[in-house]
């Protein structure tokens, strides 16, 4: 596209090497916070119990939440994109609500109790998330008619959302017991990720990754109006159609493992915009590595805020993520932006 000539390439191996420069220092940093302290990393390969504790709790729970953060990350910048909208997150299409209220179904069901087996509990929990993920994109995609039309597709997300938000409130005010289990996974929390979620995540982002950017070409265009990407050849139909299903797969998968969290997905993008001027392919990828950071960060500070109790992780990113959009959009406005 024309408006990428004064995009300045060199730039982006340094910004991906800084990110990934980050990642490996809060990398390190989550397998040294917990209970047992530093202590355990230093004699992780002398002592068996804090060999247990580094590569059994704490890595699988990092890098969960590196690759639930990139998952968001990646989904936020495709939305944002597919949509033209800088506020698009990767809940937009009803997403969040349809895996709540099938986790409240599932909890229901399965029974509330904290003394219930936490792994067939977990488990449950995993599928039924995603499963609800991706009902509530294919009712969206029902009620709009397809994804030719991107403003009645986001009027549709809405109106699903609002509608499984009203039946996961029925469900837990018809099931008392299983509030304290919902607002769990309503907050969202890393620490049950286990390896066997960390290898799904990772399969599904570089699956997401590799379909997003091959379909970039059309975001790009997209940036440009509807009639002038279908005027330079592009086939707006079969890449929303490809995009809109990377979204819904990584969305359920981050969804399923770690709950709901907020804002990564939104800000994201953002962060990697302030960064350097970039096209979606790399916007996509960029993006990816600031939403790990962003989560992984988060989950840390989740850990040491109040130790040695932990905040819910999706309280922090809520926090800091809306904090910044507010100065963002109090910054645009002065400047006209907004």
């Amino acid at each position: 596209m024309s408006n990428h000539k004064n995009i300045i390439p060199y730039r982006y191996p340094f910004i991906t090497g800084l990110l990934v420069c980050l990642l490996c220092i809060l990398l390190f940093l989550g397998i040294s916070v917990g209970s047992a302290g530093f202590d355990a990393v230093t004699g992780m390969f002398a002592d068996p119990a804090s060999s247990q504790i580094v590569w059994m709790v704490r890595m699988p729970r990092s890098l969960g939440a590196m690759l639930a953060g990139a998952l968001l990350g990646m989904t936020g910048a495709i939305a944002q994109g597919l949509f033209r909208n800088p506020l698009a997150d990767p809940y937009l299409l009803g997403s969040a609500s349809g895996a709540s209220f099938f986790v409240a179904l599932s909890l229901m069901f399965v029974g509330g109790s904290p003394f219930a087996s936490l792994f067939l509990l977990r488990v449950g929990l995993t599928g039924a998330a995603f499963m609800g993920a991706i009902t509530a994109v294919l009712l969206t995609l029902l009620l709009a008619g397809g994804v030719q039309n991107s403003l009645r597709l986001l009027l549709s997300g809405v109106i699903v959302a609002v509608i499984f938000g009203a039946l996961s409130s029925l469900v837990a005010l018809s099931s008392p017991d299983i509030l304290q289990a919902m607002q769990a996974f309503l907050l969202g929390s890393t620490s049950f990720v286990s390896w066997n979620a960390c290898l799904v995540m990772a399969i599904v982002l570089v699956v997401g990754l590799l379909v997003s950017v091959a379909m970039s070409r059309v975001l790009d265009g997209l940036i440009l109006g509807e009639a002038t990407a279908q005027s330079l050849g592009l086939d707006l139909k079969s890449a929303r159609i490809s995009l809109i299903a990377v979204m819904s797969l990584t969305t359920g998968a981050a969804v399923a493992q770690v709950g709901l969290i907020a804002f990564v997905g939104l800000v994201a993008p953002h962060l990697v915009r302030s960064l350097v001027r970039v096209n979606h392919a790399w916007l996509i990828f960029l993006s990816s590595l600031a939403g790990a950071g962003l989560l992984l960060a988060a989950d840390i500070l989740a850990r040491v805020v109040i130790a040695p109790q932990e905040l819910p992780v999706g309280v922090l990113t809520a926090v800091l993520g809306g904090g910044y959009l507010f100065w963002l959009m109090y910054r645009g406005r002065t400047k006209g932006a907004f």
